[in-house]
């Protein structure tokens, strides 16, 4: 069995809600759901949270996961992007404790609904169909338009589809940001996540890809977890 290192990014700032990582969500604070859920696939070795937030670090080793580092300043602005974060997370545990995983596993902490035994079935895809890198994502049927001023449908108005009458190799998806696997030295080699080689796509449900960005967000995914449980 590869070795996999989850790794979950939670800084403590945020444009659209101060102190979302650490906010709760249905009685546990926001980052535990995807600690507790990385930490219930057998198949991971480590659990590590990336954060620059005492607060959140604290929470973390709460909830079992490691906090081996507290990410540097530069990986921790509004601008920064994923793919530096976790770089720098598995360039540290190389250089301080020869640790080399065979594949990194990102889980973002606002998308916390995901279905029990979901990580392992993206584990199982991910290995069975030999990938790269793999991706959570979950169907849409969108009738979309560009360009106001001259408006161009991306379908046929004459002849609207039915979600039924779509070919399986017409269907969209949408990326979800839920889970994300990388082999770990093509990470290294192509400093991304995903990359062209050998992608595989993880369907999740619509509810398991609800994201977090604002104060209802909050209050509806609560709603839809009361509703499951």
């Amino acid at each position: 069995m590869p070795e996999f290192l989850t790794i979950i990014p939670a800084r403590g700032g945020s444009k659209n809600i101060p102190g979302k990582n650490s906010r709760l969500l249905a009685g546990k604070p926001l980052v535990a759901w995807s600690i507790e859920h990385a930490l219930a696939a057998p198949e991971v070795g480590r659990v590590i949270v990336s954060t620059d937030n005492e607060e959140i670090a604290v929470i973390a080793r709460q909830f079992g996961a490691e906090v081996p580092f507290m990410r540097p300043t530069q990986f921790s602005t509004d601008e920064a992007a994923t793919d530096p974060v976790l770089l720098h997370a598995i360039t540290y545990l190389a250089d301080t404790e020869d640790y080399h995983p065979d594949a990194v596993i990102l889980l973002q902490p606002t998308s916390p609904n995901r279905s029990e035994g979901a990580l392992s079935r993206a584990i199982t895809q991910y290995i069975q169909e030999k990938a790269d890198c793999l991706l959570s994502t979950f169907e849409i049927h969108p009738f979309l338009w560009r360009n106001p001023n001259n408006p161009i449908p991306s379908y046929d108005v004459l002849r609207r589809p039915r979600r039924q009458d779509i070919l399986a190799e017409e269907r969209i998806y949408e990326e979800n940001g839920s889970i994300y696997i990388t082999n770990t030295a093509l990470l290294k080699t192509h400093e991304s996540r995903l990359f062209k080689g050998q992608v595989s796509m993880f369907l999740m449900g619509n509810k398991e890809s609800y994201d977090i960005d604002s104060l209802d967000d909050f209050k509806i995914l609560e709603a839809i977890m009361a509703l499951e449980n």
